[in-house]
């Protein structure tokens, strides 16, 4: 059975992704900072926070013994609600270092343990329409994020996607003073809009 690797795992589309995957029969290592809310998903969940370098060096050790991973998907987010002149560093950094930083340190330890080809999906945002006060820290993190998946694509010469969905019925709709619009899709419908991408070998950006 092929192995996948899922960083944020216990969030409400990486949750969704660690599901999907064991259902179409993957070997998931689904690395979060809360592994012990995915036991009854796979006997595979590690530990791991990604905005600490030394965290993410042993969640890839724990996870090397299931190497190669046929697939790479970078689930991590935070969003928060905070104009440029109240926002403090940390809770600037606290959304820089989830959406942006924490993907570049996983990639970096994660690309040695990778198959042959194995493509590598970030969660991403439609970060143009998120241009809103409130939204600096995120807005840029996500454009940020696009930015580093072209660059990397060209660097690793292997298919890198960047899926960019609408809203999404999860918890980080509770962070933003914003009301969830009837048409969001499930984190279920997005982590199977994920997967159809990966089978079709999909390469570059997904709006979902």
């Amino acid at each position: 059975m092929a192995s996948t690797i899922v960083w944020g795992a216990a969030g409400g589309i990486g949750r969704a992704l660690v599901e999907a995957l064991t259902e179409a029969g993957h070997v998931v290592v689904a690395i979060s900072r809360h592994p012990e809310t995915l036991s009854t998903l796979t006997p595979y969940a590690v530990y791991g926070d990604v905005t600490r370098p030394e965290s993410v060096a042993e969640a890839i050790r724990q996870a090397e013994p299931h190497a190669p991973f046929e697939a790479f998907f970078y689930a991590v987010g935070d969003i928060a609600s905070l104009r440029a002149a109240e926002m403090s560093f940390a809770d600037w950094r606290r959304i820089i270092d989830a959406n942006l930083t924490g993907a570049f340190l996983c990639v970096q330890a994660t690309l040695p343990y990778l198959a042959a080809n194995a493509p590598l999906f970030f969660l991403g945002a439609i970060h143009e329409r998120l241009r809103l006060p409130g939204l600096g820290a995120y807005a840029a993190a996500k454009a940020g994020l696009e930015a580093f998946a072209d660059v990397l694509r060209k660097e690793i010469r292997r298919p890198v996607t960047v899926v960019r969905p609408g809203a999404v019925a999860t918890p980080l709709w509770n962070k933003v003073p914003f009301r969830l619009p009837p048409n969001a899709r499930s984190p279920r419908e997005v982590a199977q809009a994920i997967l159809q991408a990966w089978a079709e070998g999909r390469d570059g950006s997904l709006d979902l």
